[in-house]
């Protein structure tokens, strides 16, 4: 466990990076250079003859090991080249997370350009330097991209997954590319003339055009100037949602992370289902293992709901795989459980309906429209506190160009038969059917049932409770698929989840009467801050590894109006990263300082496991204790559960 400030400081020039790599010889180099050139004074004395002869020799070994031992001399040769282009220090970190890790100089001086390329890994196609012809580019299929290319040590693809951090009061950039690496700028116009370089070229990479402002109008909407913008948007909204918070008291940088409880969790495990109530569940091979939910977080109870019980009645059509989605319905003595019918595909046909207080699977639904078998992506509740609705029959869905509310009730309002039902089929009550490729990907609902719902191009859409056709709006994209979401209750703050950043998009926004709604409710026109970026550095990026992606970013868990969620909590790899939402909402936080584009937040705390975590979830806000600022935060691996809290004590 610990933060995000992973050895970060300030750079200097005292090591480099072959000082690093042969420091254990040095001092045997300097031995050997020693008496060589004893040796060599005392051969030269025996005889003018022989001096005369091996002169050149002798002089020319002496400055062999003198160079090997790397002696540091302020020299005309380290001053700038007044003729290099694009100068800079290129550095490079080592030791990772340990005790020992520092900067050491990779290159003292070398020179960066942005190329224009069609080879992969430095194989096959032409290269173009950046004042090259750029208008193979447009074409958006691929066929080149800009790369960065600092001296003979990187070459990198212009993406996100380079986790680019700026630090304009150091005139310095931090980046990964199989390593972690610095640029130190000589003046702030080079230091700005990078980043404008960059930003420009990352958009091009991602939408396939050149960063015209023509182009970027295009793409993101004359609306949205935050996003063209970002540092001529109106970031009053965000002040003014941080003023309007209720019970929203700053949580203090020196709080620790504290491991309550841990226990084996039977292996195989695919997703957790946290309940407001007794229990809490995790879904793995065996089938669902039951917790007892306790104020310091989950105890296992020792009761498994076992998939095979009960009697299948849909004709074997149903998978028979571990469920990837489990969802608590009816006061929680209910869950759904969903499974992929295709491997490597989320999509089902239908889904289990489990009776926990039995402990029997009660039936086996059937997605149905207008006669015609369909499949859903995903399901989630028709509101943020509707699992603890006794009554509760109907739940929302969503598949790639769906989005609608299945109800469990005949079309008369009445339960089905389902003794007397060889397939009960799932009722269509409302929702919508898109012509054109939505390509949905994920979505949640609010307190009041207003639905966000994220997309593969980026977009994040915002429906109100009493219309799926059409969104009231729609956030562009900044090209990385949005691969989860999920939104406060209040539905003033959207969190979407990208493979290498969570976008922070606040939905507030002033009418024409000068009353603050939220996007779910009207239409915010041309007032709409711009978003907020959450991030790993680079360092901590490159550790969770290059395969590992973020994924289910959530905010903490209220369920009743007045009530502030208090962090937001993301996995990546071994890591579960958790951010203040206070200090990520607070537009003078350090961390904002100094930085051009969009704001991005680094300021987090770590949870590090021993093994890939399946899912990170905070607890219900009832189960915080006096001297905590949370709720347990709950982690699962496939292996373990961790219950983690928050301490208050200095």
């Amino acid at each position: 466990m610990g933060t995000s400030q992973s050895r970060e400081d300030r750079i200097t020039d005292s090591e480099s990076e072959e000082d690093y790599e042969e420091e254990e010889e040095e001092e045997e180099q300097y031995d050997d250079a020693s008496g060589d050139h004893q040796n060599t004074q005392s051969s030269s004395s025996s005889s003018a003859t022989t001096l005369s002869s091996g002169t050149h020799k002798s002089l020319d070994d002496i400055d062999a090991k003198l160079k090997s031992l790397k002696l540091k001399y302020n020299s005309a040769q380290q001053q700038p080249d007044p003729n290099l282009k694009n100068p800079v220090k290129l550095y490079l970190h080592i030791g990772g997370n340990t005790p020992k890790a520092k900067w050491v100089v990779s290159e003292k001086l070398t020179s960066y350009k942005f190329i224009k390329t069609s080879k992969i890994n430095g194989v096959d196609g032409d290269d173009n330097d950046e004042d090259g012809d750029e208008s193979d580019g447009v074409s958006g299929k691929g066929e080149s991209w800009w790369v960065l290319k600092v001296g003979s040590k990187v070459r990198a693809r212009v993406s996100t997954e380079m986790q680019l951090k700026m630090f304009g009061d150091q005139k310095r950039v931090d980046f990964v590319d199989k390593a972690v690496w610095a640029l130190k700028f000589l003046t702030d116009e080079e230091y700005r003339k990078f980043v404008t370089q960059f930003q420009n070229s990352l958009f091009e990479n991602v939408y396939g055009m050149e960063a015209s402002e023509e182009n970027k109008v295009k793409v993101y909407g004359k609306d949205f100037i935050g996003w063209i913008k970002p540092e001529a948007a109106d970031d009053t909204m965000w002040e003014d949602a941080e003023d309007q918070s209720l019970d929203s008291t700053p949580v203090k940088g020196s709080q620790e992370l504290m491991e309550e409880f841990e226990e084996a969790a039977n292996g195989g495990v695919q997703s957790l289902a946290l309940g407001a109530l007794d229990n809490s569940f995790l879904v793995n091979d065996l089938g669902v293992q039951v917790y007892r939910n306790f104020n310091r977080g989950i105890h296992g109870k020792g009761i498994c709901v076992k998939f095979d019980d009960g009697v299948s009645r849909s004709g074997g059509n149903m998978s028979n795989s571990t469920p990837k989605k489990a969802l608590l319905m009816r006061a929680e003595t209910n869950m759904m459980l969903m499974s992929p019918a295709n491997e490597g595909k989320p999509n089902a046909a239908g889904l289990k309906q489990v009776d926990i207080e039995t402990g029997k699977v009660v039936t086996e639904w059937k997605f149905e429209k207008d006669g015609t078998d369909i499949t859903m992506r995903d399901i989630t509740n028709d509101a943020k506190g509707s699992q603890l609705d006794p009554s509760e029959s109907t739940f929302l869905g969503l598949d790639d160009n769906r989005l609608c509310q299945w109800d469990m009730r005949d079309r008369k309002g009445m339960v089905q038969n389902i003794a007397t039902s060889a397939s009960p089929v799932l009722h269509w009550t409302q929702g919508h059917q898109f012509s054109r490729g939505t390509n949905f990907q994920c979505f949640a609902s609010t307190g009041d049932g207003s639905i966000v719902v994220g997309s593969l191009d980026g977009k994040i859409r915002l429906y109100s409770k009493t219309s799926m056709r059409q969104a009231k709006t729609a956030f562009p994209g900044l090209g990385s698929p949005i691969t989860h979401v999920d939104v406060t209750y209040d539905g003033k703050w959207v969190l979407g989840t990208t493979d290498t950043y969570l976008i922070l998009i606040c939905t507030l926004f002033p009418d024409k009467d000068g009353k603050t709604k939220t996007g779910f409710s009207g239409r915010m026109g041309n007032k709409i801050p711009a978003p907020r970026l959450l991030k790993l550095t680079p360092l901590d990026s490159h550790l969770a590894g290059n395969s590992n992606k973020f994924h289910g970013g959530h905010f903490s868990w209220v369920t009743e109006n007045g009530k502030q969620e208090r962090h937001l909590v993301a996995t990546v790899g071994k890591f579960s990263v958790i951010w203040d939402f206070q200090q990520v909402k607070n537009s003078a936080h350090e961390c904002y300082r100094n930085q051009t584009g969009l704001k991005s937040c680094y300021c987090y705390k770590i949870v590090l496991k021993d093994e890939s975590i399946v899912e990170s979830r905070f607890m219900h806000d009832k189960f915080a204790v006096s001297d905590s600022p949370e709720a347990p935060l709950v982690v699962a691996t496939p292996m373990k559960v961790s219950s983690i809290s928050l301490s208050g004590r200095r």
